[in-house]
């Protein structure tokens, strides 16, 4: 007969009673029984408690990836991209909760951590938080249901309500092959830092992000130039405390900062964008140019790349990032022409592709997305492939694992 370990969804660290069984209902999810207790007693975000008992063969393969990024800054573009490298749209879970934040896609499960928030629009006011500040945000939970999900453990995940700034009752998230969590504190506590197999940062500097919410909200919802500052001023404090610092704790950082190329530019509509791939990281290694290691200044314009004003420069090369020794691989200004991106492709090392202009493919694809003829869509692309590559560097160790142990 097999043992298996209990785990409330609520809490790992509670135990779950099933001695009533007639008030308790049973759902079978693949390797996992999950039991929903209904009992007067509901749990303190308002839904019905519940326990996991999981007979799970073997060890989880789930691989665990950290985003982290200010609001506003370019997630949901990077995940759209992430999970097309993979294969299959990610879409919310089908049956549940219409206002759900979880995407999933075959091989993916994104998570936000906004569901986290300990608070609801309401508290936060009455405290004084913005959603920025720790105190907002239930940092145990996330611990634990992140650990349970990489242990290949079913949780019950709590909603953030968007639409109301209500925290909604929990929702069924079952182990994947690779769950992504994203949000404003991915890497904020070390303990959920420890669990993540990768961990990316995007980096929008003040600059450009000023531009860009001008673009949106003037254009598109009608702010003010005045309430546009006063929002931005309003979070910075918080976001300099607990978000900006985590970047130090990052794989790779995309950084997307004002153009060079064109002199005191403020529109921020061409942008210089730097890849910061750390040393030393442990299944990932550092696309290149040219020649791994070296100084690297290009500028491609010419027969082999239409570009119009004003142009496009790469740089490559080594330098340290918070401590630690990076690779930096940099692009200034836009494309004119995505199917004539094969032509740097074809210069990058390291990329992970598949098959010979995968990266291209990738880009054309997703031709209308956000940032998909400069820096950030092409830098994207390739953390989404390095990221396929050590999904499955990993997935081949724990595969290996059992047999070997079978022939000693």
């Amino acid at each position: 007969m097999a043992v298996c370990p209990v785990y409330t969804t609520q809490s790992l660290n509670s135990t779950c009673s099933i001695s009533t069984p007639s008030k308790t209902h049973f759902s079978s999810h693949h390797n996992h029984l999950v039991f929903y207790r209904t009992s007067k007693r509901t749990s303190k975000r308002g839904g019905s408690s519940s326990c996991v008992i999981t007979c799970s063969a073997g060890d989880s393969q789930t691989v665990v990836i950290g985003l982290a990024a200010d609001s506003g800054c370019g997630k949901s573009t990077f995940m759209r991209r992430l999970t097309s490298v993979f294969g299959g749209a990610a879409e919310p879970p089908k049956g549940g909760n219409p206002d759900s934040n979880t995407l999933i896609s075959d091989m993916t499960t994104v998570i936000c951590l906004d569901d986290y928030h300990s608070l609801d629009r309401t508290g936060r006011k009455e405290k004084g938080v913005t959603a920025l500040d720790p105190r907002a945000n239930d940092f145990d939970l996330m611990y634990e249901q992140v650990k349970a999900l990489k242990s290949g453990i079913a949780v019950g995940k709590p909603i953030y309500n968007h639409v109301t700034g209500l925290l909604d009752p929990p929702e069924l998230i079952k182990p994947p092959k690779i769950l992504v969590i994203e949000g404003l504190h991915p890497m904020f506590d070390e303990r959920v830092r420890d669990l993540l197999d990768f961990s990316i940062y995007l980096d929008i500097s003040n600059e450009v992000k000023f531009a860009w919410k001008i673009q949106r909200d003037m254009a598109e919802r009608g702010h003010s130039l005045e309430s546009i500052k006063a929002s931005i001023e309003a979070r910075k404090p918080d976001f300099d405390a607990f978000i900006d610092p985590q970047k130090q704790y990052a794989d790779a950082v995309i950084e997307v900062l004002p153009t060079q190329l064109i002199p005191d530019d403020n529109e921020g509509k061409v942008l210089r964008v730097r890849l910061i791939m750390k040393e030393g990281v442990e299944h990932f290694s550092p696309v290149y140019l040219f020649d791994e290691g070296s100084t690297i200044s290009w500028i491609p314009c010419g027969r082999k790349l239409t570009c119009s004003y004003p142009g496009i420069k790469f740089s490559y090369g080594p330098d340290t990032y918070f401590g630690h020794e990076v690779s930096v691989l940099e692009m200034d200004g836009q494309f004119d022409r995505l199917d004539e991106l094969i032509y740097v492709e074809s210069h990058l090392s390291n990329l992970s592709t598949k098959f010979y202009g995968e990266v291209t493919q990738q880009m054309l694809k997703h031709a209308d997305f956000p940032g998909s003829n400069n820096g950030t869509g092409l830098f994207q692309t390739i953390v989404g492939l390095k990221i396929r590559d050590l999904y499955e560097q990993i997935t081949a160790i724990k595969t290996a694992a059992p047999l070997q142990a079978t022939k000693a």
